[in-house]
Parts: C-alpha cells; sequence; structure tokens
C-alpha cells in the first residue's frame, strides 16, 4: 500500500487508510479499453480542480458521475460531502474499487449508488425522484460518447425532463479540446459549428482550464478541456429541440458555403428558389454569411420562420434531401 494511502476526505474526519487509483489501476489489473474511450485521470490535483468548477456542492445536493472508472474524480467529490453520490459505469471491472469508497464514504453519511449502466440509456427519472435537491452532473466522458451524451441531455434540457427538471442543473464534463473549445466558441470563430449553437441556445458554456494529455493513462493524442455548462434561465427559444437541432444541422452542413445553401436543403429543390430568399428575409439574416457568421439569435430566427412555414406546409416537414432520387416525391408520402 502506498505511503499517500491514507486520505482525509473532510475536516474532521479521517477514513481508512485508501490506496492510491494508481494503486488500485495495478492491483486489479484494469488497462483503459480502447473499445470504450478509456483513458484514467491519476492526479488528485487535477481531479480537485475538475470538481472544484462544478462550483458549491453541499450536504443538500446529488452528484450524479458518468464513467468514475476506478475513482479518481469520485474521491474529489466524495470531499465535498454531497448528500447523495449516484456512479454510473458502463464497465463492471470497476465494481470491487468503487465499492470500497462506497464503504468509505459510510462515515460521512453520503448515501452512494452504483449502478453499473450505459449512460446513455440510464433513466434519470427513475433513480432520481427528488426534485427539491439541486442536482450537479459531473464527468470525464468517455470520447466516443461524449457528443451524442450532451445532445441528449440539451433535449432533457429544452423538455425540462430527466435530470434537467429542476433549472439549476448544471454539467460541468471532460471533452477532447477540440470539441470543448466547439461548444465555447463564440460568433465568428472558425470553430463555430452547429454544437456551438445548441450548447449556447440552452446553457451558458465556459471552458474552465486544459488537461494536457499525458496527465492520463493512457496518454490520448489529444489535450483535454473541462467545461461547465450552466442552463439559461431564459432559453434563446421555445421551438421543439428537434424542428431546432434539424434546422441547425442543415445550416452547419455547408459551413465553407452561404448559409442559405445549407437551410435551403430543408425544402424540396421546386421550393427553393422562391422560398429561401423569402424566408431569410423573414427572419432579417443576410443570406451571403456563413454559417459560423450566424449569431446565436439570428439562428433561432431562422428556426422560427421555418417553424412557421411548416406550420401552413406540413408536408415539408419529413422533406429529406438526402432520400433516394428514384424516389417520386421525398416528402408528400411521409
Amino acid at each position: 500500500m502506498s505511503q499517500t494511502a491514507a486520505r482525509v476526505l473532510t475536516s474532521g474526519m479521517r477514513l481508512p487508510p485508501l490506496p492510491t487509483i494508481r494503486d488500485l489501476v495495478k492491483l486489479y489489473k484494469l488497462q483503459a479499453m480502447k473499445q470504450l474511450s478509456q483513458n484514467f485521470l491519476m492526479d488528485e490535483r487535477l481531479t480537485d480542480k475538475i470538481v472544484k468548477s462544478a462550483g458549491t456542492i453541499d450536504r443538500r445536493d446529488i452528484v450524479l458521475e458518468v464513467g468514475p472508472g476506478p475513482g479518481g474524480i469520485t474521491r474529489s467529490i466524495l470531499r465535498r460531502q454531497p448528500q447523495r453520490l449516484i456512479l454510473v459505469e458502463k464497465d463492471p471491472r470497476f465494481r470491487e474499487t468503487l465499492d470500497l469508497l462506497k464503504e468509505c464514504a459510510r462515515p460521512l453519511d453520503i448515501q452512494v449508488d452504483i449502478y453499473h449502466e450505459d449512460i446513455l440509456r440510464f433513466n434519470m427519472d427513475q433513480h432520481i425522484s427528488d426534485t427539491t435537491q439541486r442536482l450537479h452532473l459531473i464527468g470525464n466522458l468517455p470520447f466516443a460518447i461524449s457528443t451524442r451524451l450532451l445532445i441528449n441531455w440539451y433535449a432533457d434540457l429544452s423538455n425540462r425532463r430527466g435530470a434537467f427538471r429542476r433549472q439549476d442543473t448544471c454539467m460541468t464534463l471532460t471533452f477532447q479540446k477540440e470539441v470543448a473549445e466547439r461548444i465555447c466558441a463564440p460568433l465568428g470563430s472558425e470553430q463555430r459549428c452547429r454544437l456551438s449553437i445548441m450548447s449556447q441556445i440552452w446553457t451558458d458554456p465556459k471552458l474552465k482550464f486544459i488537461i494536457p494529455g499525458k496527465a492520463f493513462v493512457p496518454k490520448p493524442q489529444v489535450d483535454v478541456g473541462v467545461v461547465k455548462l450552466i442552463p439559461l434561465k431564459r432559453p434563446k427559444t421555445q421551438l421543439p429541440f428537434d424542428l431546432v437541432e434539424r434546422v441547425m444541422r442543415h445550416i452547419f452542413s455547408m459551413r465553407q458555403k452561404y448559409c442559405r445553401r445549407g437551410f435551403s436543403n430543408l425544402l424540396p429543390p421546386e421550393l427553393r428558389e422562391e422560398q429561401t430568399p423569402e424566408l431569410f428575409r423573414r427572419a432579417d439574416v443576410v443570406d451571403t454569411m456563413r454559417p459560423f457568421e450566424l449569431s446565436v439569435d439570428e439562428c433561432v430566427r431562422l428556426a422560427e420562420v421555418y417553424a412557421e412555414y411548416i406550420k401552413s406546409n406540413p408536408e415539408v416537414a419529413h422533406y429529406d434531401y438526402r432520400a433516394p432520387k428514384t424516389m417520386t416525391s421525398s416528402y408528400t408520402s411521409l
């Protein structure tokens, strides 16, 4: 056992001696699995910094950690003494290390619940029924699912469901540096993309700091950014999430073209020439800007005029410009 094994997780409360995360990884032969995008963070100064970025955590709060792995960030969360800690870990190999932390949390009167499930299928409503407590979402996300999970959570946020039944559920998450910078990309940035707009419609994203890849085991080929996403009290739109996502996906499908090019693909060919400039006029948006030059408000206005258009022309709502050309009509049959 390491000389630094003993840890004090809270003032006045000393837990039983614990091996370091590095020792546990060696003891249980926990090699990171490439197919699960696993990279272990061993430095407790960095895990403490991640949890500190989440803001105040107190005895009234619930924390849900995504992908705790061997438990590095988990220890840092326990030092903040939430009322309850929920660990969602898909890989059952970490059962022993997480059970060890659960036992060590008992003297602190912290409820630790461990679920060996896929976070993409985790039922928040079932496992977090009490909406009177503030919830924090924290995690060193696997690169392979990070964007998909974030979009899923934006959908929940827009509908005030799942983890976002309260308005103050913040997310403190890790992403590949490039993805983290895209999430937070300001107006005019070359990195601005669909994810930037979707993030900034429903949250105020902050890039807190960058972790060098060498801090992880195994070392990824990229650095990692820690982003805190704070839900806006007043989202930029009340339009249905799926509609907004559809419009943003089309606009940014041709990043280097004029924004009208991607947007026009929302409409069947026979309607594009006439309706595209008309919809841009209604939205008061210059159609010769590049997508990354559009503000969040301009993107929202384009979504709003599209929503109005399909109210009057519902057959266009399901049009898919990628549908097989052999079909007589790619939208009238839907």
